[in-house]
């Protein structure tokens, strides 16, 4: 059993290498002009493909959506019986057909090239075919084959065809979907990650569309997670100590800010508070904010990462951090408690 599952296994990796050759290669020119229709495309990208290509088809059109190219799965019989409507000019069709000859997929040519939409195939469309001969010797008889390639349907009839073929199966019975739909999904990711590179996809693009979810989590923003409005602690330069003292604790994030204008120029923290305590006694209680403050304190943006936010406070070893926009103007405040929930911490 072990040596069938590293057999599989070796054979999809050795379709993958010949399918890395062929966009290196013979296949160059195609998959660029696959990847400059899609990245000129004012519309979606739509991706077809019936049974296991089918599903192969599914996850390409969600990688492309994830990575900054709109993209939809269109099952091919549901187009048959009006589905097909989804498709528009300046639409982009790729189409995936192991064999070229899905007659789901052909049924919707007339269509797509009525609509003037580009099609993309994503087919093995160079095809052996094999005839055979047959030559009588006395009471023997002996067969030869000869092999022909021919080009599939499906692949004449596209603007761009990229070459999906496979030397072999990974199923022992050379039946079952394997190799073909591995290579297929790895082209698929090919082209999403080259159009991504195209279009300049950042990691903050990558974040807007992953909201959900643990990966979600990881790329929020410091925007999301911020305290605001009443739930930020702020006092100005001329609060009176007992003041600044009732603010923090009626907060209950154990530091305020101390903005004058609308601008940030210091905070007051809990250590704040202990050392002046420690030095002064009670006569704290006779300072202002302004004489008690810690001046230029350590800021961030609310477009940052919640990562960011978090690398900051570990490495001045505090637990709160002011959010300011570009002229220092306060915009809220982030706690370390706040960072718990994105599983960061």
């Amino acid at each position: 059993m072990k040596n069938i599952g590293e057999n599989v296994v070796r054979i999809e990796a050795e379709a993958l290498g010949a399918l890395a050759d062929r966009i290196a290669g013979p296949m160059a020119a195609s998959f660029q002009r696959a990847v400059d229709l899609m990245f000129s495309c004012a519309g979606r990208v739509v991706v077809t493909g019936m049974g296991k290509s089918g599903l192969i088809a599914r996850k390409i059109a969600a990688t492309l959506s994830s990575t900054g190219t709109p993209a939809l799965y269109l099952h091919p019989v549901e187009a048959l019986h009006g589905d097909l409507g989804m498709v528009v000019r300046g639409d982009v069709v790729v189409a995936l057909s192991a064999s070229g000859e899905t007659e789901e997929i052909l049924a919707l040519l007339a269509t797509i090239k009525r609509l003037q939409v580009p099609l993309i195939a994503m087919t093995g469309h160079e095809i052996s075919r094999t005839k055979k001969k047959s030559k009588a010797a006395g009471k023997n008889t002996r067969s030869t084959r000869a092999s022909s390639a021919q080009t599939s349907t499906l692949a004449s009839a596209a603007d761009v065809a990229l070459d999906c073929s496979i030397a072999e199966e990974a199923c022992s019975l050379g039946l079952a979907p394997t190799a073909s739909t591995t290579t297929m999904l790895a082209l698929g990711d090919a082209l999403a990650v080259t159009l991504s590179e195209k279009r300049g996809f950042k990691e903050e693009d990558f974040a807007n569309l992953h909201p959900g979810g643990k990966l979600g989590k990881r790329l929020a923003r410091v925007e999301v997670l911020m305290h605001t409005g009443d739930a930020l602690p702020r006092v100005t330069p001329q609060t009176k100590m007992p003041d600044v003292i009732y603010e923090m604790s009626r907060k209950k994030l154990g530091v305020t800010a101390v903005v004058e204008n609308e601008k940030l120029v210091g905070v007051i923290s809990d250590g704040d508070l202990r050392r002046l305590l420690e030095k002064r006694g009670k006569d704290v209680l006779d300072l202002t904010a302004g004489e008690a403050m810690t001046k230029n304190p350590r800021t961030i943006t609310a477009g940052e990462f919640a990562a960011t936010a978090l690398a900051l406070m570990e490495e001045k070893k505090i637990t709160s951090l002011m959010v300011v926009d570009g002229d220092q103007r306060l915009e809220g405040i982030v706690h370390l408690h706040d960072l718990w929930g994105t599983e960061l911490v």
